[in-house]
């Protein structure tokens, strides 16, 4: 049988979105670290640490102290409230994007079977959904919070406030998208029960 154009695409697109979830769950463990990083000094502070190690080895030995390094941050970040609520924030939106990924991925699987319009799909469209409208409502909060805190308005030019206008048309995208599979589930169920 002959693949649609929707199905092969569905297939790319579910390989892309499986190597964007592995990718998300590799780097969520390492949030506090690149946190931590970021506080002591960024980069500068990862280079002063492989020369004072003395090791060379490339590649593989700088990977293998950047993990160290990260590890290290693991638990020292939390003692100050602002590397905390960084991390935090992140590890929250990283969790969330994993499950819309995952959404996404369960969606694109239907798709790939030829059966597109199921409830199934409808309901992953609206787990997705609601995710994105946790992040934004969590950055919303965040961005009052680092205006408020810091008594500046400097917060609202940050990626914070990027996050509420673009996970709300997300939260939108889906919900729409996730009536119309809902709609369109019901007039096949419908076209069935007629034949």
């Amino acid at each position: 049988m002959e693949h649609s154009a929707a199905e092969k695409l569905a297939k790319v697109l579910n390989i892309l979105v499986l190597i964007a979830f592995v990718c998300n769950l590799v780097a969520l463990p390492l949030v506090p670290g690149l946190v931590g990083i970021a506080s002591e000094g960024g980069l500068g502070y990862f280079a002063d640490f492989i020369s004072d190690s003395g090791l060379s080895g490339g590649a593989p030995t700088a990977a293998a102290l950047f993990f160290a390094v990260c590890w290290q941050f693991l638990w020292r970040i939390w003692r100050t409230p602002h590397t905390a609520a960084i991390a935090a924030f992140l590890m929250f939106c990283g969790v969330c994007t994993a499950i819309i990924l995952w959404q996404a991925k369960r969606v694109l699987g239907t798709i790939r079977k030829g059966n597109p319009f199921c409830r199934d799909n409808a309901r992953s469209l609206k787990r997705a959904a609601l995710c994105c409208l946790v992040i934004a409502l969590v950055a919303l909060v965040r961005t009052i919070w680092a205006v408020a805190f810091y008594r500046s308005i400097i917060p609202v030019f940050t990626y914070n406030t990027l996050f509420v206008p673009l996970f709300l048309m997300g939260f939108l995208l889906c919900m729409v998208m996730s009536a119309l599979f809902r709609q369109a589930a019901e007039l096949k169920e419908e076209n069935d029960l007629t034949i």
